[in-house]
């Protein structure tokens, strides 16, 4: 991969990553945060607030760029964060689950290691 295509990456997955955190949860006071580290390419978003009487505080998604493919170390949603980033053009090939066991994620369509 070369510069310009890690730093589309990177634009990329803060873009989706905005999109998501501008989403506001609709039953609580809990609100979501972006944390985007360029230089060690880790890129996550947290919740935290209070839902009722409890204190939440947690991370909802961790992508990081690793060995030249996009690593989704969790992922909180519903629909799945691979897609979105599918959409917004990276490479079903560039893009691991690293949340799955490395013996399922042959089968997911998507890149192994």
């Amino acid at each position: 991969m070369d510069t310009v295509s890690l730093e589309q990456w990177r634009d990329i997955i803060e873009q989706v990553l905005r999109d998501y955190a501008s989403i506001p949860y609709s039953y609580s006071e809990v609100k979501k945060e972006t944390v985007f580290d360029r230089h060690q390419d880790r890129y996550l978003i947290l919740v935290l607030g209070w839902e009722g009487h409890r204190y939440e505080h947690g991370c909802t998604i961790h992508l990081e760029i690793l060995d030249d493919k996009i690593w989704i170390q969790r992922d909180g949603t519903e629909e799945g964060i691979a897609l979105d980033l599918e959409n917004a053009g990276i490479p079903k090939e560039c893009i691991v689950l690293g949340f799955k066991p490395p013996e399922v994620r042959p089968l997911t369509g998507y890149a192994v290691a």
